[in-house]
Parts: C-alpha cells; structure tokens; sequence
C-alpha cells in the first residue's frame, strides 16, 4: 500500500499553531505522511510576531529537492514565503519537479496583524506562483490585496474577485469567508464551471490561531489520499469547522490559541 506524502513550503511557528507545525499535524490528522520545507523562522506566540529570520533561498531549494528527490509527493501546499528570492526558488523547483498538485495560500499577513509578506513580494506571488496552483485559497483581505480592490462585502463581489484571480492562471480558487461577517462562515469555490457556496456555522472562539493554514494543508492532503478537488476541499472545511468548533478544550497562550487539529482522537 502506498503511503501518501504532502510537503508544506511555508514558515516555522515558533508556538506551534500555524505555520509548517500547524500544517504537519494536519497532515497527520489526516493520514498524510508530511514533509516539509521552511522558508523562514518566526518567532511568534499567540499574541503576535516578534521577529522573522529568512531562510537563504538556496537552501530553500535544496530542502526542496531533497524531499522530491526521494520521496513520492502527492500534493505540495505553499504557506508563507515571505520574500522574493524565495518566490523564485520556489517557482523554479517546481517547474523542474511537477507535482501534480499544489495548493497555494497567498499568506500575508497574520492573525495578530503582522505583516508576513514583503511588499516586493506581492506581485512576484501574482505572476509567478498563482500560475503554477492547482487552487489557491485567499481569505477575503488576502483577495483584495492581490486584486488591488476593496475588501468584497457580498456574494456577486465574492465571485467577480473569485473570477479575476482565476484569470491569473489557477484553474481554481478558495476565497474562506471567516473573516466575514453573518451567522454562517461561507466559503466560495471559484471554477470556471461555476461557484459552490460551501457553508459552515460560524463559532464563537478566539482560538482560531493557524486556521488558514490548516485548511490549505487539509485540501493539499485530501489531494495527496486522491480525492477530485471540490470533495479535498469539502472535506478539509469539515475537518477544520470540527477543529474549531473543539479549539476551546485546549488552554494555550493569552491570544488567538492554536484550533484542535487531533480532535478526532481525543
């Protein structure tokens, strides 16, 4: 029986909720073997960013094709990448190793507001990684910035950014509603074939350190165990509403804590 591989491309949390630690233990959460590669080292609490240190984007690249080189990828997710060079690097391994699916979440900036993209990089990740996507996954503010336009307040303007992020060149994109506003947290997946509304109650907790993260991680391992692309990502939003909807049973940090990635196992 083949074991399937996801490898996260993204940064280190030092406190562990986001980040490669968050996408790992969904990773295991989902019976995906993880594998990963840092771009840069954060060291971050629950409460905010207090410093970033990049990783040299040569060896970026050779944490890159060390796992490629050896191990039977099924699907990459791309996390933060925090600058240029690493855009580069990034986009030209890739090229050279074709996985058949990659999930890109354009992170930018973190919960606790820090920025984690530098300006420079914006454009880079526009024409350069988004082409390369089998699905990207923007939260509402993430879309905007990558359009250059107002945070979209409805459904129509949802769907027209959804539309023009797929004119930058991936066949779909996953704009998550859970900064929006309403009784529901709404999730729109774009395709040319249309739009699914992908619906979930929205929970009162403060622990939704990492969510992002792990959604992306979840589509990529649902992707990796084979799944077609709108189940990966009905059922990576289940596993993360279960996730968040159990976040209270762990005490941890005085900020926005990590969600429950193992609640399925105690």
């Amino acid at each position: 029986m083949t074991t399937p591989v996801a490898l996260t491309i993204a940064g280190s949390d030092s406190s562990g909720g986001a980040g490669i630690q968050a996408d790992l233990k969904t990773f295991a959460a989902l019976g995906v073997y993880g594998a990963s590669a840092i771009t840069a080292l954060t060291a971050q609490n629950t409460k905010g960013v207090t410093g970033i240190h990049m990783v040299p984007p040569d060896f970026l690249r050779a944490q890159i094709d060390a796992v490629f080189g050896d191990l039977a990828v099924g699907a990459v997710k791309i996390g933060m990448v925090a600058q240029l060079a690493s855009i580069g690097a990034i986009a030209d391994a890739l090229t050279h190793w074709s996985p058949r699916h990659v999930v890109l979440d354009p992170v930018m900036v973190a919960t606790s507001g820090d920025r984690l993209l530098a300006p420079d990089a914006v454009e880079a990740l526009r024409t350069t990684l988004i082409p390369l996507a089998t699905i990207i996954t923007p939260n509402l503010p993430e879309a905007a910035a990558l359009l250059n336009e107002p945070i979209a307040g409805s459904d129509a303007a949802i769907e027209s950014q959804g539309r023009k992020l797929l004119a930058m060149g991936c066949p779909a994109v996953l704009i998550k509603g859970g900064r929006g506003q309403g009784r529901e947290s709404i999730d729109y997946l774009v395709r040319d074939g249309g739009v699914v509304a992908l619906a979930a109650p929205r929970l009162a907790t403060q622990n939704t350190h990492g969510t992002g993260c792990s959604l992306s991680s979840a589509i990529a391992a649902e992707l990796a165990k084979g799944a077609e692309l709108e189940a990966a990502v009905r059922n990576a939003k289940t596993f993360i509403s279960a996730a968040i909807a159990s976040a209270d049973r762990f005490t941890v940090g005085h900020g926005h804590g990590p969600i429950h990635h193992f609640h399925r196992f105690y």
